[in-house]
């Protein structure tokens, strides 16, 4: 076994934490090249180049691996208001952001941006300031996508843009120091360090905790990185501090991870094995949410600011939650799936399910709207679509990702259903669930897919008529099943060809799915202004569907004779007068909550 596989089984045997990690970490010391002449009274910039060889000599005699090992016990569980003891090598007052200015960057899917909101509120703890303006910042810090190479490829970019700035940074001001988190830095390692060297920091996905230690690292000169995947990292003790102040909706991460190892996917090698927050420390945020005030960019034209309207469960994975932190739960009967469907994995045993969680939340509030993404098609058992039928607050809009209408291209995605599986479930929470709104994700151009292949899956979309879709050509990713087994031989002319007629059909067929709208009452919660008209507002439906309509006076239907005008977290009805395939438009008739929007305005 290589040595570093060892030192990593027996980090995770005897249950270290991140501070503790002598994972994959990467300490590259700069060497300083300066000509500076003694003084009487050294200069900033002596003083802070001694720091620097007084941090590498304690570094140098720092802790060894058998520190490691004489300092670490058996694992106990941590109180969240523990605090760490510093790491040998670093004094405390090391790992304070001393209000150095923090700005960060998001890219890619909504996990990013909740993970952007843990790091934040990780480095707030640590006494950093937060900035939206780039010149003024001390760090940036990226927060990066690895699904495929288009968003790699942006953040290469982007590197080269910052790396002008890092030149150009004045001698008076502190280094400006540059980091890559997330999905990326987990993927790419060295490459990132040794292509950029103006990269200081890497953090994986589950190393965000230990962000204060590595700009403390990156503050002397070095390079420092943390990419060890975690088996149980969740980050159910930090709260994640909202960014966005006047949102009407957000999300909860609430499992982390994938072990469905589709073999088009590089999830499961970039965030890791699945494993579920503890369904009290959900609730727990979700309460806080419900109780949160919108503060709108503008004074409201009527009092009464409220809660956030709209929470979204988020996870990679996310109705294949199984909490396994309440010991009588753990020997409870393994998992029902979607009638047709397997699973790449042993069926596990026990453990609080989705439908539990989805029950538990959907309680908190009855004038808070729930959602959730993304799911697999493969964990829709009945008791989720009873729930979603019966709960007025969990929205009647489920995300079903296909990814192909073909069965021969699904087995090689190992997806684990065929195409008349799939269909015989769209039609099943059809049934169950009437007026339910659809989406979906589609890859064109997979190993191997073949014309007959593209047909099936142009076929399928005009069969189910999805109200919204995701639709992207294959970009193979190294290290997935597909990389090591299959050959990417559609050429790339031809994935977009087909990509494009995925996309034309979507359309058309979801114009005509939401035309069936057109003449109804929607509930809708307001967001704000329409991006297009100042004289217009928007929202979203319970199908998730954006919905246009006029700013006007209207009635308060818990206010008899009251005109309003609807703000930001208002629900109103609206009758809607035209769809496209991603929009509806109408004209508001009052304002409402969720339990009386049934009532006759």
């Amino acid at each position: 076994m290589h040595p570093l596989q060892w030192v990593l089984q027996v980090q995770r045997s005897l249950g270290w934490g991140p501070l503790a990690s002598v994972s994959w970490l990467s300490l590259r010391i700069c060497r300083a090249h300066s000509s500076l002449s003694s003084t009487t009274c050294p200069s900033p910039e002596r003083q802070e180049d001694g720091a620097r060889k007084d941090f590498s000599s304690r570094l140098a005699t720092g802790p060894t691996f058998q520190h490691f090992l004489r300092s670490t016990s058996a694992p106990q569980e941590k109180l969240s208001s523990e605090v760490e003891d510093p790491p040998p090598y670093l004094m405390m007052d090391e790992l304070l952001g001393r209000e150095r200015k923090v700005y960060l960057e998001t890219y890619g899917c909504q996990m990013n941006v909740n993970d952007t909101e843990i790091a934040w509120s990780i480095l707030q703890k640590s006494g950093y300031l937060r900035t939206r303006n780039l010149q003024e910042a001390d760090v940036i810090l990226l927060v990066t996508c690895s699904i495929r190479e288009k968003a790699e490829q942006t953040i290469w970019n982007r590197l080269h843009q910052l790396k002008a700035l890092k030149t150009r940074r004045p001698r008076s001001r502190v280094p400006l120091r540059i980091g890559i988190l997330g999905c990326m830095a987990e993927r790419l390692k060295e490459e990132i360090l040794n292509r950029e060297k103006m990269v200081d920091v890497l953090a994986g996905p589950d190393a965000y905790r230990d962000l204060p230690r590595l700009l403390a690292v990156a503050e002397s000169g070095q390079q420092a990185a943390n990419v060890l995947l975690s088996l149980d990292e969740t980050y159910a003790d930090v709260m994640p501090v909202q960014t966005s102040p006047s949102a009407t909706s957000a999300f909860v991460s609430i499992m982390r991870g994938c072990d469905n190892m589709c073999s088009y996917c590089i999830v499961p090698f970039t965030r890791g094995r699945e494993r579920s927050r503890p369904i009290a420390s959900i609730l727990e945020e979700v309460k806080k949410l419900s109780e949160q005030v919108i503060r709108p960019p503008q004074p409201p034209k009527v009092l009464g600011l409220q809660g956030l309207k709209e929470v979204t469960l988020l996870g990679q994975n996310v109705n294949s939650f199984r909490d396994n932190s309440e010991v009588q739960f753990n020997n409870a009967v393994s998992t029902n799936l979607s009638r047709g469907f397997t699973t790449n994995y042993k069926a596990k045993q026990g453990g609080l399910r989705f439908a539990h969680l989805l029950d538990q939340v959907s309680r908190v509030d009855p004038e808070m709207r729930i959602r959730f993404t993304s799911p697999h098609p493969k964990d829709f058992p009945d008791e989720v679509l009873q729930l979603i039928h019966e709960r007025d607050n969990i929205c009647k809009q489920i995300h079903l990702p296909a990814q192909s209408g073909s069965s021969r291209v699904l087995e090689a995605m190992r997806r684990g259903y065929s195409r008349e599986a799939y269909v015989e479930l769209v039609h099943h929470i059809k049934e169950s669930i009437p007026g339910v709104s659809l989406s979906s994700d589609f890859i064109a151009g997979f190993c191997g897919e073949t014309e007959e292949d593209h047909v099936q899956t142009v076929s399928l979309l005009r069969e189910v008529q999805y109200n919204t879709g995701f639709l992207f050509a294959y970009s193979m990713r190294q290290k997935t099943r597909a990389y090591h087994r299959l050959k990417d031989d559609v050429p790339e002319e031809v994935k977009l060809r087909r990509l494009e007629e995925l996309i034309t059909v979507f359309r058309e067929e979801a114009t005509k799915a939401n035309q069936m709208s057109v003449g109804c009452t929607q509930l809708v919660l307001v967001e704000g202004l329409s991006k297009r008209s100042a004289t217009d507002l928007c929202g979203r439906n319970d199908g998730n569907l954006k919905v246009i309509f006029p700013d006007a006076e209207m009635e308060d239907v818990n206010n008899p004779g009251l005109r309003v005008r609807a703000q930001p977290g208002d629900y109103v009805l609206v009758k809607i007068t035209s769809a496209s395939s991603q929009t509806l438009r109408g004209h508001v008739l009052c304002r409402t909550t969720l339990k009386d929007s049934s009532a006759n305005c």
